[in-house]
């Protein structure tokens, strides 16, 4: 009998892994990929928001050119952590996600790498998912801009602030998982391809 149990229980399907995974959100200072000065990362797991981190960051540069859109200066971020200081926590909580979401993944991603080889840390293997492009594939809306976005799924949003527009990407994702739109094949889609080097 208890043989029997065994067998049964080997047959059994197995129920695929849940994803885990990180919306995250650059503001930058200047034009320079590696002027990052806001970052939140927010943490989804098991189809929620598990887990939020956010912080300012002092970039390599005195000069903001963004301020109006974002409303950082250097008065709010000159005594703050360098990304080389943040490097450690960043890399905590990134550490085993699935994959990174951001809405233009390709900007995030560049900004990303950027501050990595400046502050001469490991680059994050992981696969960037753009939510611009899951918008189009799985709604079909146009313009695609953040706001545009979430207006259309009623999402809460105050741009340009870092953590209310991760908070919105990850909520994207999961209105399409709501829609019955597996992550996986969201990912396979709307991934940032990487660019070959030379």
């Amino acid at each position: 009998m208890a043989l029997q149990a065994e067998q049964s229980l080997n047959m059994a399907p197995t129920a695929p892994a849940p994803f885990r995974f990180a919306a995250l959100d650059f503001e930058t200072a200047d034009y320079g990929r590696d002027s990052a000065c806001a970052l939140s990362i927010v943490i989804v797991e098991n189809d929620t928001i598990a887990d939020v981190w956010t912080s300012l960051i002092r970039p390599p540069r005195h000069d903001f050119v963004f301020t109006y859109l974002h409303g950082i200066a250097w008065k709010h971020v000159k005594n703050k952590p360098t990304f080389g200081e943040l490097w450690s926590e960043i890399a905590a909580k990134l550490r085993g996600v699935d994959f990174i979401a951001a809405h233009n993944a390709t900007f995030d991603k560049s900004v990303l790498q950027a501050c990595c080889e400046a502050a001469v840390v490991p680059p994050v293997d992981a696969s960037f998912l753009c939510t611009v492009k899951a918008a189009r594939t799985i709604w079909g809306y146009y313009p695609t801009t953040l706001a545009h976005v979430c207006r259309h799924l009623h999402i809460p949003l105050n741009h340009h602030d870092a953590e209310s527009d991760a908070r919105a990407c990850a909520r994207i994702l999961l209105a399409a998982r709501e829609h019955g739109h597996d992550y996986g094949k969201v990912l396979k889609t709307c991934a940032v391809k990487s660019r070959r080097k030379p």
